[in-house]
């Protein structure tokens, strides 16, 4: 299973005193479980998180007597109890319930489809999404993740990196082509989030996925941080990106500068 790089805001990647083994191995087990696999057999999930299928039918049982985990007397899967997980910490932010008025108005006015992210390792995370239609081949929502490296989301994030520590999160990405337009070179990547501390938002044009185009702005706290990614994304053959930048470029900056400011008077 592949593990993503954690952030700073992580646990020190080297596990000391205070590592809770039994808890770090529920936790791989929770994330054996995807699109892909959203039903497993005690073997698979061993053999998905290197687990003895002792210690994986421990967790297992475990899961499923707090109710986080369904089984038929085969096959495993998650209830929709592990919800809970990612709703607390969306409940533990309400700043974002202030955010979503905001971009429900955005919505309105360019027509497209609108999202905030944050940064997880090399990943986004989904925090909130208003859609239009559906314009992508992925289903996305609450929690789910894309690479960070070739989503507009993603390069705005990085670009409150420092340069090392960005570097160190292209190399750990190790960038693929996902479309013919992908930019896959670290250097050019550098390049690219260089220009975009220089504008202050971003654009990809259909290198996550062929025929999609989307343009994201930061969300920064009081002190200028960037927290969070807002975005727009349309599609290539009804909207391209130089029109985009055009008529909804504007609109974009002003949301998240709202929800910046919002964000400012909100006390930790």
């Amino acid at each position: 299973m592949t593990k993503s790089p954690t952030d700073e805001a992580s646990l020190p990647q080297e596990p000391g005193d205070n590592y809770v083994q039994s808890f770090a191995r529920g936790l791989e087990v929770i994330r054996s479980f995807s699109a892909e696999s959203q039903r497993q057999t005690l073997t698979e999930v061993a053999e998905r998180t290197g687990l003895t299928r002792a210690g994986a039918r421990r967790i297992l049982l475990t899961l499923h007597t707090l109710g986080y985990v369904r089984h038929d007397g085969r096959l495993f899967q998650l209830s929709p109890r592990i919800l809970d997980l990612g709703f607390a910490y969306l409940s533990s932010l309400p700043f974002w319930n202030l955010a979503e008025p905001v971009m429900e108005k955005l919505v309105a006015d360019v027509k497209e489809s609108c999202s905030a992210a944050v940064l997880d390792g090399t990943d986004i995370v989904y925090v909130l999404r208003v859609p239009t239609q559906k314009i992508m081949s992925i289903n996305l929502g609450v929690g789910s993740r894309l690479p960070a490296y070739c989503t507009s989301m993603g390069r705005m994030l990085l670009a409150g990196l420092p340069e090392d520590e960005l570097r160190t999160r292209l190399i750990q990405s190790k960038p693929m082509a996902r479309t013919p337009k992908t930019k896959v070179s670290v250097e050019d990547l550098m390049d690219c989030i260089a220009q975009i501390r220089q504008q202050g938002w971003s654009q990809v044009d259909q290198e996550l996925e062929e025929g999609l185009i989307s343009m994201a702005a930061p969300i920064r706290d009081r002190n200028g941080t960037i927290l969070a990614a807002l975005n727009i994304s349309g599609q290539a053959n009804r909207t391209s990106a130089s029109v985009m930048q055009e008529r909804m470029l504007e609109p974009l900056l002003a949301a998240a500068s709202s929800i910046s400011k919002m964000l400012g008077r909100q006390h930790f």
